[in-house]
């Protein structure tokens, strides 16, 4: 069993390195722009939750998750050439979804903060002329 600190350490050396190896090894087109943004690892280092988040729309997202988890097995044999442990740990990749939930949060309080916008004036009537 890893104590916390090396699991943090771990999960951070795997995020970097696999960022590393995405952006420079892997070929599959489907997996475009993506970012990780976190590495969970579990407490015996057997398994590592990858999250991602990309740009584009909900099929891009599928996209890239259906490539990273094709790409698994290539991943985690590159993956345990770089890292410094005793068993790679299996890789799972799942979509963070945090980002988008903060863009949408923010454009909430800006509508919310944003001044109301003036009254509308009544019209005046004008007499028309015969």
């Amino acid at each position: 069993m890893a104590n916390v600190q090396r699991q943090r350490r771990v999960a951070d050396e795997i995020r970097r390195m696999l960022a590393d190896i995405i952006r420079l090894e892997l070929k599959d087109p489907r997996v475009g722009m993506i970012t990780l943004t976190d590495v969970e690892v579990s407490p015996d280092l057997t398994h590592a939750k990858v999250f991602f988040t990309t740009l584009g729309d909900d099929d891009a997202r599928k996209q890239a998750e259906t490539g990273l988890r094709r790409a698994s097995g290539f991943l985690r044999t590159m993956l345990g050439h770089q890292l410094k442990v005793h068993n790679t740990p299996e890789l799972h990749f799942a979509y963070d979804a945090s980002v988008e939930t903060g863009i949408r949060i923010s454009k909430l309080i800006d509508e919310a903060l944003a001044p109301p916008p003036p009254p509308a004036r009544p019209r005046r009537k004008t007499a028309k002329s015969k």
